[in-house]
Formats: structure tokens, C-alpha cells, sequence
């Protein structure tokens, strides 16, 4: 089912294999993605591409100073038949949710993410509404463009599980794509493959994926070397670590194995880590990268090995 996935998505998503295999760990993990990127690569084609072939459903916010947390969340109207105050769902009330370009609107909008990310729920004048599930978030952001940005907080951050870059495809790639746009072949053809059981059921197994004490240690002193790293501001959070761990038995588990291996936890640490740490001011000065720094301490940290 997980290559069928795959190839289905890899299919019209053309040249990006890694990144659709790493989006489809962290949905299978059930985790959030932040997206880095500049405009026109596939981010929302992504989206409504993994949406369809789960057969879930799907829902687009793009984000501006304007947009009030009402928009995501909903409001309570009142009915003047019924003298009660009716719940509106907001937009946010789907399965998969691309929001657009959220460090373009205010704080407190961007807040109301927080507690639909962390406990797949909202909360509208004091009711809380459980959201679709499974239920997952797909942000994205331009990092090229600050002005009339608001750089989103750590706490905010920390709640996706991965951070992302699509980047250009390459040149065969890029033919291929322009030669599915001529032929009129679009992500609107696209059928499910899963269905919204089925993925409850393959993230259950990804649960069950075995994880040994001495790989959990190994996760352990990735992290706890980014917190001694003297070039970052702030080490990886506990959340990190279990985050991490999560990703980890995805990783396993989409490789067909029902135990995480040191390999997996290295596929998946730079993007688990990259957005959680942040660089001194002397760090960025020097041109410190945080992706090299993180793969460094991967290649410090000892390997465990088993009989």
C-alpha cells in the first residue's frame, strides 16, 4: 500500500522521490510538515495530491495579516430562531490542511494552530471541537521574502515534525512535468489507494515498529549534543526526541523492517532537528550551516551495535 502511495504520488509529483517518501513518514508517524520554500515548486500540488490518494478530504488557508483566528478555527453564531449560539466550522475542519505561507499573519492567528496540532482539537468560546482524523498540518513559508512577515515563534515551531525543501526538479524532471501539463494530465485524475481506515491501521503498525534501549540511547545523544553545541542559541527539545523516535519507526517501517535501525534514525534527523535549533549571531556571521553542525554530531555520536 506504502509504494503504492508512493508511485501514485511520485507519478505527478515528478523528480522529487525523497521528499514524498520523507512527507509520507511524517504522516505515517503523525506528525506536522513545515515547508521552506520558494513559490511555484508543487507545495500545494503536494498536498491535494497526498489528500486524494488517501481519499481524505482537503483544505487550503492562505494566510495574511488580515486573517483572524476565527477564519482557522470557526465561530459561534446565533441562531434568532432558535435563541442558541450554532458552532461554524472554520477552515481548518479537514482531514489535510496546506496553510499558506503562515508567517504572514499575525501571532496570535498563527496560535490558533497550536492546540489543533498538538491535541487535534479547537476550542470555540469555551467548546472544544474534535477535528477530522486522522488529521495532519502542511505549512509552508517563503524564505526569501521578511518584509511584512512575522517570523513564527519557537513554540510554534517545535510542533511540526519535520521541515522540508522541495527545490527545483531536474532537467528530465522538469520536461516530464511540462509534458503532463501539455497532455492535460493533472492531480484531478488522481483515485485513492487508502483509505482513511487503512492509514489508522498502518500508523497503529508504525507504533509497534521495535525500538532497542541502545537505539533510543543513540537518539538520546544526538540530542542531547545539539544542547551542549556552544554554535546553537537552544539544544532539541524532549519533543524533539520523541519526535525523532516516532519518525524513526516510520522510516523502519516504510523500508519493511519491524525494527529502527541506526540507518533510520539518520535519514530523518536533519529534518526533524533542522527548524528546532537556531544558530549564535557569531554562527551565522561565520556562515555556520545547521544542516552540516547536525551531521556532524550524527557522525560523533557512538553507533550502538547488537549481537
Amino acid at each position: 500500500m506504502i509504494n503504492r502511495l508512493k508511485d501514485q504520488i511520485n507519478e505527478y509529483f515528478v523528480g522529487k522521490e525523497k521528499v514524498v517518501e520523507n512527507v509520507l513518514i511524517c504522516l505515517l508517524a503523525g506528525g506536522h510538515i513545515l515547508i521552506e520554500d520558494v513559490p511555484g515548486v508543487g507545495k500545494t500540488t503536494l498536498a491535494r495530491l497526498l489528500a486524494k490518494s488517501l481519499d481524505m478530504s482537503f483544505g487550503r488557508i492562505q494566510f495574511t495579516p488580515d486573517t483572524l483566528p476565527g477564519d482557522v478555527t470557526g465561530v459561534s453564531v446565533y441562531n434568532a430562531k432558535t435563541g442558541d449560539f450554532e458552532y461554524r466550522e472554520g477552515a481548518i475542519m479537514h482531514h489535510i490542511i496546506l496553510a499558506d505561507e503562515i508567517n504572514r499573519t499575525s501571532p496570535k492567528t498563527q496560535s490558533a494552530l497550536l492546540e489543533a496540532m498538538a491535541e487535534g482539537s479547537v476550542t470555540v468560546d469555551g467548546k472544544s471541537y474534535d477535528l477530522p482524523d486522522p488529521f495532519m498540518v502542511i505549512a509552508t513559508q517563503n524564505p526569501i521574502e521578511f518584509i511584512g512577515t512575522y517570523p513564527l515563534p519557537e513554540a510554534s515551531v517545535d510542533r511540526f515534525m519535520m521541515r522540508l525543501s522541495i527545490g527545483y526538479p531536474g532537467r528530465d524532471e522538469e520536461i516530464k512535468l511540462a509534458r503532463n501539463f501539455v497532455n492535460g494530465k493533472t492531480s484531478d485524475d488522481v483515485k485513492p489507494v487508502c483509505s482513511v481506515e487503512e492509514l489508522k491501521g498502518l500508523r497503529n503498525k508504525v507504533k509497534d515498529i521495535t525500538i532497542s534501549d541502545n537505539v533510543i540511547s543513540y537518539v538520546k545523544e544526538i540530542i542531547d549534543s545539539t544542547r551542549s553545541e556552544s554554535k546553537f542559541v537552544i539544544g532539541a527539545s524532549p519533543r524533539a526526541l520523541l519526535s525523532l523516535i516516532r519518525a524513526s519507526q516510520a522510516s523502519a517501517f516504510i523500508n519493511g523492517r519491524e525494527f529502527v535501525t541506526p540507518d533510520d534514525v539518520k535519514a530523518v534527523t536533519v529534518n526533524v532537528l533542522h527548524h528546532r535549533l537556531t544558530l549564535t549571531p557569531e554562527s551565522r556571521i561565520a556562515g555556520d550551516n545547521v544542516d552540516n553542525i547536525v551531521t556532524g554530531l550524527m557522525l560523533k555520536a557512538k553507533i550502538p551495535t547488537e549481537k
